[in-house]
């Protein structure tokens, strides 16, 4: 099948799951109390504490740093993380975790890595405007074309975009990523056709058509109950 069908399919499935509830992004769902931490721990174990307590000592003292040294810090914190493909992590073919169950299971793929660096970011106070989540094409990733996932920064509107990746440590401006074309993209407030590098078509109903996105935000707090 010629790869833009392929987009197009995974595009349109994804807008058939449109429904009239308004779902929004809720960062402060993101802070683990000493409940849900032994809740994480009895559930996947010590380690899996440790990790989140790791996460949240980060969210706690990155706040008073720069845009551009957060950026750094959320990178390079899930960078860490391993890559585990969804059919191997969660024997699904695709499954788009909150922060906490990519830390707690130690694994994610790429939605789970650009998710995780943005609601960490939102909760940084980096505005929701500045940031979104970009399927792109990557070239360099075998099979050729590959759909990936990075979370994109723009310091201003219409500026070159900052591409925080899991395939690379580097944070690189869009224009020193040719190997990535932007297909869509989204964040809490819309959702985007893109078009080229520039900031794309805005689509009616916003983020809100995305179910996996939906169902993300509903477990936003209760992973562990």
């Amino acid at each position: 099948m010629p790869l833009h069908r392929l987009f197009c399919l995974v595009l349109g499935a994804w807008l058939a799951l449109v429904t009239t509830a308004a779902v929004y992004p809720d960062s402060t769902a993101i802070a683990l109390n000493a409940r849900r931490l032994e809740a994480a721990e009895k559930k996947f174990g010590v380690k899996a504490r440790e990790r989140l307590e790791a996460w949240q000592a980060l969210l706690n003292t990155a706040r008073n740093l720069s845009e551009a040294e957060k950026l750094e810090a959320a990178n390079d914190f899930f960078n860490q993380v391993p890559f585990i493909s969804d059919a191997e992590h969660w024997n699904v073919k695709d499954y788009w975790a909150t922060p906490s169950e990519m830390l707690a299971t130690n694994g994610g793929d790429c939605e789970d890595f650009s998710i995780a660096k943005y609601f960490t970011l939102v909760a940084l106070g980096v505005p929701v405007g500045k940031l979104r989540i970009t399927y792109v094409k990557a070239a360099n990733v075998r099979p050729s074309d590959q759909a990936h996932m990075v979370l994109t920064y723009y310091a201003t509107p219409g500026a070159i975009p900052l591409v925080l990746d899991n395939l690379i440590p580097e944070i690189r401006p869009a224009s020193r990523r040719p190997d990535l074309t932007p297909v869509y993209a989204f964040n809490g407030a819309g959702l985007w056709l893109a078009k080229e590098r520039g900031e794309g078509k805005s689509v009616a109903g916003g983020s809100n058509n995305i179910g996996f996105w939906r169902e993300l935000n509903a477990r936003m707090g209760r992973e562990f109950d």
